[in-house]
């Protein structure tokens, strides 16, 4: 949970010009990954993780072997670790960047937005719905992560220049649903098998229709709302 961000708590215009010449300094078709900061590339290894995942969710879909749903809940997990990593990193080279923050975040939507809410509907909150709470649950991810890249300057901080707390949920939070899902994958209550707890309700139409939803997602619109709500502020460990 890192959220990693620039060494300067607060960035005026002239640092951030000198920030984003450091890419354009060397010419050539690679120069820009070569001027990646070791952090960088374990923050990248975060995004690498998430995408994994997403793919292992996909070929259980095709070939429902349980093997590659295993793999898809573990990758956010790891992604976890190298996005716990990447701010250490950081600091111990004394070398963070604007680039580093955005690849953070953008890592972050991956791993901890992306992958989770298609292991949600991997093990069965496909319903019309059920996918609008996913995608908003995404979405609340992306906004919160937009809105910590714009407004962190803005949080107090201690006399080490860190962050006292987080506005809002932060996405690595969603690693809990995660080991939710890895429990009933356990227990067998998935789409294939016993079925996800707590049923399935019609809010409109006939049964098997676009009203169906699982009252699960209701928690992932609850994470959602919390994870953009301003007045929910998290002690920052």
């Amino acid at each position: 949970m890192s959220q990693r961000k620039p060494s300067s708590t607060k960035l005026n215009n002239d640092d951030n010009s000198d920030a984003l010449h450091q890419y354009e300094d060397i010419d050539g078709h690679f120069s820009f990954v070569r001027n990646f900061r070791l952090a960088d590339l374990v923050t990248i290894m975060n995004g690498v993780c998430g995408s994994f995942s997403i793919f292992s969710s996909a070929r259980y879909l095709l070939s429902n072997d349980p093997d590659y749903l295993w793999l898809a809940l573990a990758f956010p997990l790891a992604g976890l670790m190298f996005d716990f990593f990447d701010g250490k990193v950081a600091r111990w080279r004394k070398s963070s960047s604007l680039i580093g923050q955005e690849l953070d975040s953008l890592a972050d939507l991956i791993s901890f937005g992306v992958a989770p809410a298609l292991l949600a509907f991997v093990v069965g909150l496909r319903t019309y719905l059920d996918t609008v709470f996913l995608t908003g649950f995404i979405c609340c991810g992306l906004a919160r992560l937009a809105r910590f890249n714009a407004t962190v300057a803005l949080v107090p901080k201690d006399k080490g220049g860190k962050a006292k707390y987080f506005e809002g949920l932060p996405i690595p939070s969603s690693l809990f649903l995660v080991g939710v899902l890895s429990y009933w994958t356990k227990m067998g209550w998935i789409e294939g098998q016993e079925g996800i707890p707590w049923g399935i309700v019609t809010l409109w139409g006939s049964q098997g229709g676009k009203g169906e939803i699982h009252l699960v997602s209701f928690i992932f619109g609850l994470w959602a709302a919390l994870m953009v709500s301003k007045t929910l502020r998290v002690p920052k460990i």
